[in-house]
């Protein structure tokens, strides 16, 4: 019952990007008193989902986490077990806000490690790379996402494709990593 009422909830702030008064939220609910409205907004507070702050509600991170319902298996199948948790998309996905951003991926050269063209990516600025990362780097002035290697022969720095049909890139001038992938995000119709 407080998902359906937490999502009824969600509803209304994404539309009107704000949260709904004690009327509203009678209305909202289909609840006729303002005791069952404190009642419930008592549970989402409890439950970390929202704050109140001089009487103004507010959510807090976890208001927009989505369900984690549990593992499920990609080989044979098996009974599902429900453990619900929430969890934020920032929260999995970037470990420091302010040195992260997202690029969209055009292009099909690293089809090889699943990065396909429409794919958006999490990059990290401050992360050093290892051997074997996909980067963003600017290779004499030209700026691309590939996977970071040494030729240990001529102790240089270059980058490959993860498809066969492009050539390995090897810099003329300088070669530069702005950042490395932390993750894919990709979106099916």
């Amino acid at each position: 019952m407080i998902n359906d009422k937490l999502n009824i909830l969600k509803r209304f702030f994404k539309r009107n990007r704000r949260m709904p008064s004690y009327s509203e939220m009678l209305k909202l609910f289909g609840f006729s008193s303002k005791n069952a409205v404190f009642k419930l907004i008592n549970k989402f507070i409890e439950s970390g989902f929202i704050k109140k702050d001089n009487k103004k509600l507010s959510p807090l991170p976890k208001f927009f986490a989505l369900p984690l319902l549990g593992n499920i298996k990609a080989g044979f199948p098996i009974l599902a077990e429900e453990n619900r948790s929430y969890l934020t998309l920032d929260d999995y996905l970037i470990e420091d806000p302010q040195s992260t951003f997202l690029l969209k991926v055009s292009g099909d050269s690293l089809l090889g490690v699943g990065i396909f063209d429409g794919d958006i990516v999490v990059i990290e600025k401050k992360r050093l790379p290892t051997i074997g990362d996909v980067v963003l780097a600017q290779i004499d002035r030209e700026w691309t996402l590939k996977i970071f290697k040494k030729d240990r022969q001529r102790r240089l720095s270059y980058l490959e494709a993860a498809n066969p049909k492009y050539p390995p890139l090897y810099p003329n001038q300088e070669l530069q990593i702005f950042g490395v992938v932390r993750a894919v995000i990709r979106k099916f119709n």
